[in-house]
This record gives C-alpha cells, sequence and structure tokens, in this order.
C-alpha cells in the first residue's frame, strides 16, 4: 500500500519530503528535484520559510495541485491570529485549500500559564477549516500525550495525526503508542537523526545484511512501526534512494535491536522545556 490512512478515511503518502532548512540559494531548485524524483507529500510550515518556493515549484512542474499533499503549519508565535497565519500560508503556496494543517507547537512559551486554553482556541479554528473544505485534515505537532488529552476533553474533531520527533536511538515509545491506540498517525520529523546515525555500529551492520544505506534503513524501520517518514535530502539521487525504503522488511530480532538501543542523536527540543532552535 502506497498510503496510510488517516482517521477520517483521507489517503497520506507513505513518505513525505521535509521543507526544514532547505537552502535558501536552492529551494525552489531541490523541490523541483523532489518532484522529479516522485515525492507527491510535502511538509512544510510558516517557520521553514519554504512555502512560497514549494508553490512556485509546483506550479512550474506541471503537475495539478490535486496531485500533491501539502501540510503546513501554525507557529507558536502565531497562536494568537491562527487565521491570519492560515490565510498567509495558503497565499504562499498559491492554493485554496490545504491537505494538512497542524498546530506546530502546543506552548508558545514557558511564560505562558494558559497554554491549555490557547491549544483549544486554535484546534477551534482548526476545526472550523476543516468543517469548511479549507483543510482535508487537521492535526498537531510535538505534542506529548497530556498536550493531546487537553484536546479531546475540549474538541469536536480530533487531531488526526501527530508529528514528533521519531528516529532510532529517539522512539518516544509512549508517545507513538498513546497517539496509534487513539487513533492518531505518527508522522516523524528528524527520521534520519540529522544524519548523526549514519555511522552507528549497529545501524550499518544492519544496513549491510540487507544491502542499504543507514538512512534508508530509518525510514524502512519508522514503516514498518506504522509511522509515517518525513526525510529531506539536497541529492537527487539519495531523493530516490529514501523513496525506495519501504520495499526493505526488517526481521522481528533486526527490529529489537533497533528498537533497544540507548539514546542517541536525540536533537533536544521538548514541547515542555525551553529548547526551540528555530
Amino acid at each position: 500500500m502506497e498510503h496510510f490512512v488517516l482517521a477520517n478515511g483521507v489517503e497520506i503518502p507513505k513518505m513525505g519530503f521535509g521543507c526544514y532548512n532547505l537552502d535558501q540559494e536552492r529551494q525552489k531548485e531541490l523541490l523541483l528535484e523532489a518532484i522529479a524524483a516522485g515525492y507527491r507529500h510535502f511538509d512544510t510550515a510558516s517557520v521553514y520559510h519554504t512555502e512560497e518556493a514549494l508553490g512556485a515549484a509546483i506550479r512550474e512542474s506541471g503537475l495539478p495541485r490535486e496531485a500533491f499533499f501539502l501540510t503546513s503549519k501554525v507557529w507558536r508565535t502565531q497562536m494568537d491570529r491562527p487565521q491570519a497565519a492560515f490565510e498567509a500560508s495558503l497565499k504562499a503556496l498559491g492554493t485554496s485549500y490545504l491537505d494538512l494543517y497542524l498546530i506546530h507547537w502546543p506552548r508558545p512559551d514557558l511564560a505562558v500559564e494558559h497554554w491549555k486554553e490557547l491549544d483549544v482556541q486554535v484546534w477551534a479554528f482548526l476545526e472550523d477549516c476543516y468543517r469548511q473544505g479549507r483543510v482535508r485534515a487537521i492535526g498537531v505537532s510535538n505534542f506529548l500525550p497530556h498536550h493531546l488529552m487537553n484536546l479531546f476533553d475540549h474538541c469536536t474533531v480530533r487531531p488526526m495525526v501527530d508529528q514528533l520527533e521519531y528516529h532510532p536511538g529517539y522512539l518516544q515509545e509512549a508517545a507513538v503508542r498513546y497517539c496509534q491506540e487513539q487513533g492518531i498517525l505518527v508522522e516523524a520529523w528528524a527520521p534520519l537523526g540529522r544524519m548523526k546515525l549514519a555511522e552507528d555500529p549497529q545501524l550499518v551492520a544492519i544496513a549491510a545484511r540487507h544491502g542499504v544505506s543507514v538512512p534508508q534503513l530509518c525510514l524502512a524501520f519508522a514503516l514498518q512501526n506504522g509511522v509515517l517518514p518525513l526525510p529531506k535530502s539536497s541529492s537527487p539521487a539519495r531523493m530516490r534512494e529514501n523513496l525506495e525504503a519501504g520495499r526493505i522488511s526488517l526481521t522481528e530480532e533486526e527490529l529489537s535491536q533497533i528498537r533497544t538501543m540507548p539514546q542517541v542523536a536525540w536533537l533536544g527540543e521538548h514541547p515542555d522545556r525551553e529548547r526551540v532552535r528555530f
């Protein structure tokens, strides 16, 4: 199957292309290369400053808007004005709708004590967009179970997606398990550990047995655990290589070896701690 199916029945391609921190000089070029490689699912956000380049690349590709699955997010400094953030993202992308819109971060600032109420207010706006057909699915990013529970207490439409840092060495198993039990699809940001895993001896050994690269192994691991990875690359060859990861089948022993790795390559960002680097 080439797609995951969200709780509302919307199909989402099993592999996305992450648009964070793309080379500013080559954004549109890289995105056109990703489209040429076969990507149709793109994950961006207002804070990434890649929405305009992505919209331009899609138009230049000649493919219809409906061929793509586009995700964007309301950043934590925009949570007091989500409608303006949403409209700005649509304008930058040059589209009348999004396939998925997310609350990017559960807490705008540790000094903001009313974050629960703020999350509920922003979520109510996302629900309105969903009901109006301006977005096909809605969700969150970096929400842990206790952040989700707050939404569950007030929402009428449940989040369909939660994006989390997820890669060998940092699996957030409690959060992932909770999401999957609640019917929420987990998407993996930094699924390659920002390449900090490339020389890990255990991963290198497993990858060698399958004749694949460590990045391919990381992506295959996510997919076999029901997690949708969002890798990025500036190399067309690696872009194509990453799309082949779904063909790799890891054994239960290999899956266990990866699941029980010590913590490594965690990027240090946590929604209840003040360390957000962008």
